[in-house]
């Protein structure tokens, strides 16, 4: 399942405890993420999941569960 997985990757790049990582968490609110982190998660993501995320895609990428959806 992909949210396993991109949890699994944001606790350990981040050092974010997983109770932290829902769906709903808000990926600069709630898990702290500046600019540099969501391009290095991205990109973790993408080799992960053999997927590309667009820059236009990415800026609309606010949430964990926006992340599922877009790699689902």
């Amino acid at each position: 399942m992909a949210y396993e997985k991109i949890k699994q990757i944001i606790c350990e790049e981040f050092e974010i405890d997983e109770m932290d990582v829902t769906l709903d968490a808000d990926l600069q609110e709630d898990l702290g993420l500046d600019e540099l982190d969501l391009a290095d998660l991205c990109m973790s993501l993408e080799d992960a999941f053999e997927k590309e995320i667009s820059d236009e895609d990415l800026e609309k990428i606010k949430t964990v569960g926006d992340f599922v959806n877009h790699l689902e």
